[in-house]
């Protein structure tokens, strides 16, 4: 059986591509990991692998590996899916493959390490979930295919299933992409600028202000006076209220839950 991809330190280049930095790397104790069990484990780091994410990556700040379910395939074919009991249209993924699958990912856990299963019919991710898995040791994810997962390995992990939102895609692998970019984004040293996290959409409850830079004038659109004058109390109301307008007008649903927690 090959051991599982993995990506984490490295030396940066400017030539540096998302795919060359899939190479095997052992194991840090005091480094957030991110597992995903996946049968298109090239798509891994993908976008994660560009930017702070992938600086982050490159500097060992983080992990990733990923866990191809094919190498737990059935027979001569690998067969890693069969058709639902009861009848219906599609495949699903055989516990049997899963199940192996998942538990050669968790041999690596330690500590509060979840399993999150990409699902449609899961709860909703969010800024909260995002902060939360950012203080674990680790995450695996688990990204389904076809028609889903067999039940009983959901059940029998104790596997939490989570949405991006209210449609379906051909599979997990995107969505998991997603989750760990908000999530590695909030792990210690990776955003230049630790404030970044703390003023943005979602972290107090609200949609950010608007944020302007230069030209002070564009297309005759200005910079709002306030953010010119250097009264930096008037600044911080400004922006607080056009964070609130935005949010009551744009998100209601947000905008209601901030007023009932206020």
């Amino acid at each position: 059986m090959k051991p599982p991809r993995s990506h984490g330190r490295q030396s940066i280049r400017e030539t540096l591509k998302p795919r060359e930095l899939m190479q095997n790397t052992p194991d840090y104790a005091d480094i957030w990991q991110a597992r995903v069990v996946t049968l298109f484990p090239d798509l891994f780091p993908g976008a994660l692998g560009a930017s702070l994410t992938g600086k982050a990556l490159q500097e060992g700040r983080w992990q990733l590996h990923t866990h191809d379910l094919r190498e737990y395939g059935i027979g001569k074919h690998r067969n890693v899916d069969d058709t639902p009991a009861g009848g219906g249209a599609g495949m699903v993924l055989r516990a049997d493959v899963v199940g192996p699958a998942l538990a050669a990912a968790q041999t690596h856990a330690h500590g509060r390490w979840p399993i999150l299963y990409m699902s449609p019919r899961g709860r909703r991710f969010d800024h909260a979930m995002a902060q939360d898995l950012s203080h674990s040791a680790g995450v695996t994810l688990l990204c389904g295919r076809f028609e889903g997962v067999d039940e009983r390995v959901i059940e029998h992990f104790g596997i939490t299933e989570v949405s991006l939102g209210d449609f379906v895609m051909t599979g997990g692998e995107i969505a998991a992409l997603a989750m760990l970019d908000a999530t590695v984004r909030l792990l210690p040293g990776v955003l230049g600028n630790a404030e970044s996290a703390v003023e943005e959409s979602h972290a107090n409850g609200l949609l950010e202000h608007p944020q302007y830079t230069r030209p002070a004038n564009w297309e005759d659109r200005e910079i709002p006076p306030v953010l010119m004058s250097g009264n930096h109390a008037e600044i911080a109301k400004w922006r607080r209220a056009q964070s609130e307008d935005l949010t009551r007008t744009r998100r209601p649903d947000l905008w209601s839950k901030h007023r009932a927690e206020d």
